[in-house]
């Protein structure tokens, strides 16, 4: 995360200009750490109904194993029915709740230092 692109972001969109060791700085880290755990979890989740799905087509006789390996578009979407665990609710939660926080404070003291 490159503090200082974000800043001039901030700046450029907004017109507010952010320090950064400005506590919003957390809350992006919050996010970008979120993000990621869910990103190589649904990965993972993706490859192995690749492999699945790979299995199962061998097994069928439909796809040969030499073209289903070779396919750089032959990955399918692994769907869940499952929907997010509680755990991935607890993080979304807390990144919701550090969010509304962050907006708040940010709005009271941007009022607050308007005047």
């Amino acid at each position: 995360m490159d503090r200082a692109k974000l800043r001039m972001q901030v700046f450029e969109k907004t017109g507010i200009k952010v320090d950064v060791d400005d506590p919003v700085f957390a809350l992006v880290a919050l996010n970008e750490a979120v993000l990621e755990e869910t990103v190589v979890r649904h990965l993972e989740r993706i490859d192995a109904a690749s492999a699945d799905l790979a299995q199962h087509a061998r097994s069928a006789g439909g796809v040969a194993p030499a073209a289903v390996a070779a396919s750089p578009l032959a990955r399918p979407i692994a769907t869940s029915r499952d929907g997010l665990s509680p755990r991935e609710l607890r993080l979304l939660a807390a990144a919701a709740g550090v969010a509304i926080l962050s907006s708040a404070l940010t709005a009271t003291l941007f009022l607050a230092f308007a005047r």
